[in-house]
């Protein structure tokens, strides 16, 4: 099992290689055509390939955490459940009693 900074040294230098490529390129880019595992993408289409990819093993990476620390697992975003709190507390809106189904 990687330690949490080796994976963050990889996690770094992934987003390095991404930033390389992209540093050199103009607006006028987007538009090219380049060539992954020989099939033709427009840069912009490569670049959405890489982010969707990056979004994905994001996707791992909190699915292992869940299952790793189970009911002491902190969501990194809005918990399950919490949507309506959040929303009333954050911008004061304010939602009607409505039930929910039972699982």
């Amino acid at each position: 099992l990687a330690s949490k900074q080796e994976v963050l040294e990889k996690w770094k230098e992934g987003w390095g290689y991404f930033y390389r490529a992209l540093d050199p390129m103009q607006p006028e880019d987007l538009g090219k055509t380049l060539y992954i595992r020989k099939q033709p993408y427009l840069v912009v289409q490569a670049i959405d390939l890489q982010l969707a990819h990056c979004a994905y093993h994001i996707g791992q990476i909190v699915y292992i955490g869940k299952l790793l620390l189970g009911d002491h697992w902190q969501s990194i975003s809005i918990p399950k459940g919490k949507s309506e709190e959040y929303l009333s507390d954050k911008y004061g809106v304010e939602f009607p009693d409505r039930k929910r189904p039972k699982k």
